[in-house]
């Protein structure tokens, strides 16, 4: 028996190109998140989970509208947040991004990480299939939580929009990494939100 989670970055949001946090879905937000839920639409889905903010919260009920089986539910453990702060180990490159992030919200994030690496990487019983509509940043930490890589290590993981990473967990082994940021469902036009430069 194996425990799954599919984790997917929300669809590309209309105002992400005019600095604002949040907002509801592109016309190609809508699409991607269309082409993920007929990509998922074959699996035996227990729960779907997502963030609470817009992006996320209309993927996931454009993935409810082709997959009329499960009922998403809202997780503030999946909202956008910076997992941790600057390390000894961490390249210097990285010191200009934790500048601009306060001690609070990097306090806040790795608060939030830790307790939602404690309720969905917990083992279930039987095989279960789960979705997590959430962020780059959030999805980054889970895969660095699976490989056990170091804290800062997040910062070099990206995921596209509506990319599917899946992870895996069989009854008494670790969890393991399946694939990450898998794009094979989306056409090139579609393939957004990966950044343009490694940030180093």
């Amino acid at each position: 028996m194996t425990h799954y989670i599919y984790l997917v970055r929300h669809g590309e949001h209309q105002d992400a190109e005019h600095g604002v946090d949040d907002g509801p879905l592109s016309p190609r937000g809508q699409r991607q998140a269309e082409l993920i839920a007929d990509r998922l639409s074959g699996l035996p889905l227990d729960a779907v989970w997502h963030s609470p903010l817009l992006r996320a919260a209309e993927t996931a009920r454009t993935v409810a509208a082709r997959l009329p089986s499960v009922d998403p539910q809202p997780s503030a453990l999946l909202f956008d947040c910076v997992p941790s702060g600057m390390t000894d180990d961490a390249p210097a490159a990285y010191e200009s991004f934790f500048g601009s992030v306060t001690d609070a919200e990097i306090d806040a994030g790795s608060a939030q990480m830790a307790d939602a690496v404690g309720e969905f990487l917990r083992r279930r019983n039987g095989e279960v299939h789960e979705v997590l509509i959430t962020h780059n940043f959030v999805i980054a930490w889970f895969v660095r939580e699976v490989l056990g890589a170091p804290d800062w290590r997040w910062m070099t993981l990206n995921q596209a929009h509506c990319g599917l990473t899946v992870i895996a967990q069989k009854q008494g082994r670790p969890w393991t990494l399946l694939s990450h940021n898998d794009l094979g469902h989306l056409p090139m036009e579609l393939r957004t939100g990966l950044p343009e430069e490694p940030l180093v």
